[in-house]
Parts: structure tokens; sequence; C-alpha cells
């Protein structure tokens, strides 16, 4: 076998995965099914795009292997390839807030502004887990934390929030989670709890990168 262009073949191999990233619409979808599986027609309802072009997008990703489907029935269900697709993500997110001011100012305007206070580390939450210390509190929707979340966590998705502040022990710091680290549904949520009068952090990432990461899951 000649080597003669292995350099260009294996840059070639990734401009494939480059470009299936290369679109927001992708790099959304990618962020719905990292929660859980989804039939093309949730996709495409979540991303606010016609089936037929959510399918296309999802099967340029699959062309790239970011995300596998399966048929069951009448509906095609795609979910997220591995975990090494989540870190890879995570791997753009950093460098885009490092190099585009853009992206910076973005995350200044809708995340740092309305929550100075730093987000808690998966590690951390982990110990303080163990020690009974927290409530861990998913603020994403039913289905999502039906398909996998963060162990002994309560579900109140955010919208909900405000008619079940019962549900929630007072006296306990509580540490709000979601879909990753640019969800604002967390952002909302420990916003809202501070104006009730509780102690509210968010986790540093989402349930996806603390699934990646190994750290346990329950569903």
């Amino acid at each position: 076998m000649s080597t003669a262009n292995f350099k260009q073949d294996v840059h070639a191999q990734l401009a494939r995965v480059g470009k299936a990233l290369s679109h927001g619409n992708r790099l959304e979808l990618l962020d719905f099914v990292a929660q859980g599986p989804r039939s093309v027609d949730e996709l495409a309802s979540m991303t606010r795009l016609s089936v037929a072009n959510a399918s296309k997008h999802l099967q340029e990703l699959r062309r790239a292997g970011l995300v596998r489907a399966r048929k069951q029935g009448l509906r095609v269900y795609y979910e997220l390839a591995g975990a090494d697709v989540v870190a890879l993500i995570a791997a753009l997110g950093r460098v885009a807030e490092t190099r585009l001011a853009e992206m910076e100012q973005l995350v200044r305007t809708y995340i740092t502004a309305r929550d100075d206070l730093e987000p808690i580390p998966a590690a951390e939450l982990v110990k303080r887990s163990k020690l009974g210390l927290v409530t861990v509190l998913d603020v994403r929707p039913a289905k999502e934390f039906a398909a996998g979340h963060l162990p002994g966590a309560i579900n109140v998705p955010v919208e909900d929030l405000a008619k079940r502040l019962r549900k929630l022990p007072k006296g306990r710091e509580v540490i709000a989670y979601c879909r990753g680290p640019y969800c604002l549904l967390s952002v909302d949520a420990v916003a809202l709890l501070r104006t009730k009068g509780f102690k509210a952090r968010r986790l540093e990432d989402g349930f996806p990168e603390w699934k990646a990461s190994g750290l346990p899951v329950e569903a």
C-alpha cells in the first residue's frame, strides 16, 4: 500500500467530521440526541426544522459516524455514537470561547452576567452528594430524565419549578443541571431558586458530560 498520500487521505477523513459539525442545526441536533434516543419527528419539532430537513442533517451526522440510527416500527430513532463525540463537542466549545470574541460575549451575556457564582465541578458534586449535603435537581423535560439522569436527582422541569418548590427540601443547597454547559435551563432554575430563598448553584457541565466521563447514571 502506498504511503505517498497518507496524510492527505487522513486529513480528508478528518474533514468529513469537520464538515458534519459545520452547521449550527447539526450541533443543536447533537445536543438533543446526547440526552437520549429521539425520533426524527421529535428532533424536527425540537429544532423547529421540517422533518425532511432534520432527516437530511441527521444523515450527514450519521455518515460522519457521530450518531447511530435504529428503526422501531415506522420511526427512525437517533442516538449519540459514543462518549468521544461529547468530548469532541466540548473541545469545540472551549476553542470557540477562547478564540472567538463573539462566543465569549454570548456566554458572558446569557450565562455569567446572570449567574456569576462559580458552577460546581462534577467531582465536587459527587463528594457532596455522598455526604447528603445537596439536593441534585434535573430541570430537563421528563422524557430526557427518564432516559438517564444523575443518581438521586429530583426531576422538576424548569417550567414547572415555581409551582413545585415544596418538592425541594429546605436547608440544603440545590445543584441544578440540564443538557450541557450552554443550556440555559439550569441558569433559569438557579435564578428562580435564589429569589425564593434557596441556596442554589449550577453543575459545571450537563448530563452528557457527566455520563461521558464514566460517572454513574440512573435510568
